[in-house]
This record gives structure tokens, C-alpha cells and sequence, in this order.
């Protein structure tokens, strides 16, 4: 009983933990993605958002561009558990 109860823990804690780290990755995609299509830094925005949450391990699941308005949606997974985010990024409104 104590051994499950461990387990499942465990398992809530490791998706805890990957769901933040989806989360501080869709941020920063989202950014990516905005400086891109404002001009700030070179390249394709979406392109630049699938470069930075690749490079986290994770999946793109979603990006759209509204003019320099940036939306992404970064999922990954722990165990059985999927996690998702999404974030948006553009100039100040």
C-alpha cells in the first residue's frame, strides 16, 4: 500500500514538475515567435517558436500569428501524464 501510494506520488510530482517546465517553454516559444514576426531577430516566427521548444525536448503543438501577436501551444509528456500550455507574446498593448 505505502508503495503504491509512493508511486503515485512520485508520478503527480514528475508531472508537476514537466508541467512547469511546458510552461516556462511555451513562454519563451511565444517570445521567439513575436520578435520574429516584429523583426526584432531574423527568420520565420513559427519557425523560431518549433527551434526553441525543440530544443526543450518538446512537441509544438499549435502556432498562429495574428499580425505581431504570437500564440503557441507546447505539449510534452510524463509517464501516462500529458501536459500542455500556451502562451501569447507581442508588443504591449
Amino acid at each position: 500500500m505505502t508503495a503504491t501510494l509512493a508511486a503515485g506520488c512520485a508520478a503527480v510530482g514528475g508531472a508537476a514538475i514537466r508541467s512547469a517546465q511546458v510552461t516556462a517553454t511555451a513562454d519563451s516559444a511565444a517570445l521567439a515567435a513575436a520578435d520574429a514576426a516584429i523583426g526584432i531577430v531574423g527568420g520565420v516566427p513559427c519557425e523560431r517558436a518549433a527551434q526553441v521548444v525543440a530544443s526543450a525536448g518538446l512537441d509544438l503543438a499549435a502556432c498562429e500569428l495574428a499580425g505581431v501577436v504570437a500564440t503557441v501551444e507546447v505539449a510534452g509528456s510524463v509517464g501516462v501524464f500529458r501536459v500542455q500550455a500556451r502562451a501569447r507574446a507581442g508588443p504591449p498593448a
